[in-house]
């Protein structure tokens, strides 16, 4: 993201600014506020005591901020003493991102602008199942078209030009390598192992591109629209994961294998998991809800979530996927009935974790892909 995103040519409105400068620390935390105090702003006064920054530091952020079309003058707030203060706040069009879900059978695209509202969506039909080039293709023409729909611009010169457009957040299912942008061997798709999407999907649009998990980019979303301390976020669909979320930042492990909730075995000499294991959760889940049982689907899902309320110690768990979006009460119950019987089992002081239904709905990991570009300009970190 270090990229200069320049303007396009005759085009109205806030234009682009150099990311290196908008994602400095300082800047970060002003942007931060400026976007949590919505259309009514924040004075710089404020700004500088929420932020313990000086009033003259605040005042050269806002001012770069201004110049590049980050912030705006909200009108004049009456104070204790002395002429009313101006407030500013955040200019949402100012920057856009596209958040993609490339799931095993389907694309979904939007793009969202840096209060994370969806002003654009698209989907297809070609998922992995189709191929690395032509997923390429059907990915890079939905990104191009819809870009073009809202922003303008785009065409056989790519993206660059379009000077709101910050850049490209892909989440498909793991494993994959995160900060190369490079799969591994997806399960069920074994010719995707050692592609590098990053590269080559940021080759065809010409704007930095981010990869990461489906679930690590559901996660990340949940977190920035205000779910807090630590919880995990499991993602029941055409294959089964976990996205992690310790003490408010995104869990990924060294390698970025945190999160392979699916493949965790929890019957031995079970049936055979794509992954080459037996007895896998993901294989049993699928299998139930295969056969219509959801409620069996729902206690195999509800013993996972037990493991990993009791090796984590974590807060919440949130629930999501178009598997649990065709039967969700089913899914919160079998879930809830299950830890809060190991909890009474366990006399885990207080109440049992609560299970909750992810918002966000079926394009939640696409808004979470979207955040892995919009994140760090807030300073909340996608590492």
């Amino acid at each position: 993201m270090g990229k200069r995103v320049g303007a396009q040519a005759g085009r109205s409105g806030p234009v682009g600014a150099n990311l290196l400068a908008v994602r400095s620390h300082n800047t970060a935390l002003v942007l931060d506020l400026l976007r949590g105090a919505g259309a009514e702003g924040i004075s710089r006064l404020e700004l500088a005591e929420r932020t313990g920054l000086t009033p003259q530091a605040v005042s050269k952020i806002t001012a770069r901020l201004r110049e590049e079309g980050f912030a705006a003058q909200a009108g004049r707030r009456a104070s204790t003493g002395g002429k009313p203060r101006t407030v500013l706040r955040l200019v949402p069009e100012a920057g856009h991102a596209v958040g993609v879900h490339l799931d095993r059978d389907e694309l979904r695209v939007v793009l969202a602008d840096l209060d994370g509202t969806v002003v654009g969506e698209r989907r297809g039909a070609v998922g992995l199942r189709g191929g690395a080039q032509a997923v390429l293709r059907s990915v890079a023409g939905e990104v191009s078209g819809l870009v073009g729909e809202v922003l303008g611009g785009g065409g056989e010169r790519g993206l660059a030009g379009v000077g709101s457009l910050l850049g490209v957040g892909v989440a498909l299912p793991g494993p994959l390598d995160h900060t190369r942008g490079v799969l591994h061997r997806v399960t069920g798709f074994p010719e995707w192992e050692g592609f590098g999407l990053r590269d080559a999907l940021a080759g065809r649009l010409g704007v930095p591109v981010v990869v990461d998990k489906d679930t690590n980019a559901a996660a990340l979303g949940l977190s920035v629209r205000g779910e807090g301390g630590s919880f995990a976020y499991l993602h029941l669909g055409t294959g089964l994961g976990a996205g992690l979320v310790i003490d408010g930042r995104v869990h990924r492990g060294a390698r970025t294998r945190a999160g392979e909730f699916g493949h965790q075995v929890i019957q031995l000499d079970g049936p055979l998991c794509g992954c080459g294991n037996r007895g896998c959760m993901e294989v049993l889940c699928l299998a139930a809800v295969a056969r219509g049982r959801a409620e069996e689907a729902a206690r195999v899902l509800g013993e996972g979530a037990g493991n990993l309320v009791g090796l984590l110690d974590i807060d919440l768990v949130l629930l999501g996927g178009r598997t649990i979006a065709s039967a969700p009460d089913t899914y919160v119950h079998g879930v809830s009935e299950i830890l809060a019987s190991r909890a009474h089992r366990e006399g885990t002081l207080g109440a049992a974790v609560p299970v909750r239904l992810a918002p966000g709905g079926d394009r939640g990991v696409a808004e979470g892909a979207a955040q892995l570009l919009l994140a760090p300009l807030f300073g909340h970190s996608t590492d």
